[in-house]
């Protein structure tokens, strides 16, 4: 593995506050929030956001629409057609990972994928794809940059991801590492440095320090740290898609 499987770093973390100003529709059957720029200076340019195990949650969607305001139409389908982990058991500790897991392996989740990329492209009429993972949805990331598929590839913290997944990537991939992290661990990240660089695409890795697992997305906004180490993970996208895409 380049990244161990989710485990119960991934469903811990912090409620982000906010209303999120974007529109939920459903796109062959998957529950889908959309975040469209106020000035669509990037029109034939989008991100596919590939969440983490909470799915269609708050922070994801307040995150949908900060990629929209950087002027980049994005659009976050619901992986787990909603079986994601609800922030409830977050709370309490009731949550399975090795269980819950099994249920969503690709089978059931390239569908989803595939059929959001389709509608990007024959649709909404998308022409260049950049997709951003987040923990689970990472791994998704890795396996459709391919074939033209996804274009350009980000991951955060990434969870399930296989060198397999990594060494077939055929398009510019940017990772942001948590220092402490028992899924995507010091000697994984370098393993993944390896397996990048036979693959002749363009890859970054960044690592921050002092921060844990799903801090770009679930980090406390109430530490200053925190708070900045999950801005600098949202520039590193930012800039990585103004470079590639």
């Amino acid at each position: 593995m380049a990244s161990n499987a989710p485990s119960a770093c991934c469903a811990s973390g912090f409620k982000h506050e906010g209303t999120p100003v974007g529109k939920l529709e459903t796109i062959d059957g998957v529950n889908t929030y959309i975040g469209t720029p106020s000035a669509n200076k990037k029109a034939d340019k989008a991100v596919l956001f590939l969440s983490d195990i909470f799915g269609l949650f708050n922070n994801n969607k307040l995150l949908v629409d900060e990629y929209a305001n950087n002027g980049y139409l994005t659009v976050l389908p619901d992986l787990f057609r909603e079986g994601q982990i609800s922030t409830d058991d977050m709370d309490n500790g009731k949550i399975n990972i090795p269980e819950w897991i099994k249920g969503y392996q690709p089978d059931n989740v390239d569908p989803i994928v595939a059929k959001t990329i389709k509608y990007m492209r024959e649709t909404l009429g998308v022409k260049k794809i950049a997709a951003v993972g987040y923990c689970f949805g990472a791994r998704y990331v890795s396996r459709f940059l391919k074939d033209g598929q996804i274009d350009v590839g980000y991951h955060a913290h990434p969870s399930g991801t296989t060198h397999e997944d990594l060494a077939a990537i055929q398009g510019p991939l940017s990772i942001c590492a948590a220092e402490i992290d028992p899924v995507f661990t010091t000697q994984l990240r370098h393993e993944s440095e390896v397996t990048l660089a036979k693959t002749g695409q363009a890859w970054q890795i960044n690592l921050l320090s002092g921060v844990v697992h799903g801090f770009a997305v679930r980090g406390d906004p109430k530490d200053p740290h925190q708070k900045w180490a999950k801005e600098q993970a949202f520039c590193q996208a930012i800039a990585w898609f103004d470079r590639y895409l």
